[in-house]
């Protein structure tokens, strides 16, 4: 499983790993009950440490997103729909949150964003 990281990002490389493995679960890129690579072999192949792919698997795993089979390594679950749109808000609303915090630093004011997001969702039903 090739995933893309980078020493430039302001992510640590676990929270990289985290988003992209997720992104892939719940775009259904990675299927129910399909098998992750051993923490050993992920690591090896990201050349990062060990470590730093268990914590990754663990938080994946808090999260619902992947289970671990004693003896056998970890495999993604089953994500319900609701499940899938619960993470989607919660993944936008920190975005959002970024883009307006951006916004307010550059001076715009609640109105002026307000009028962003209502050009860009009128752009959108437009496609």
């Amino acid at each position: 499983m090739l995933l893309d990281l980078s020493d430039q990002s302001s992510e640590t490389l676990q929270e990289q790993i985290v988003r992209q493995i997720r992104a892939r679960i719940l775009t259904g890129e990675l299927s129910a009950d399909e098998e992750l690579p051993s923490i050993r072999a992920m690591a090896r192949q990201l050349r990062v440490s060990v470590i730093t792919v268990g914590r990754a698997y663990e938080r994946l795993a808090q999260q619902g997103l992947i289970h671990a089979r004693r003896g056998k390594g970890y495999y993604v679950s089953a994500v319900t729909s609701k499940q899938r749109d619960a993470m989607a808000r919660e993944r936008l609303t920190i975005e959002l949150d970024q883009l307006v915090r951006a916004a307010l630093a550059e001076g715009l004011d609640e109105e002026d964003i307000r009028g962003l997001v209502e050009a860009v969702l009128k752009r959108q039903r437009r496609r």
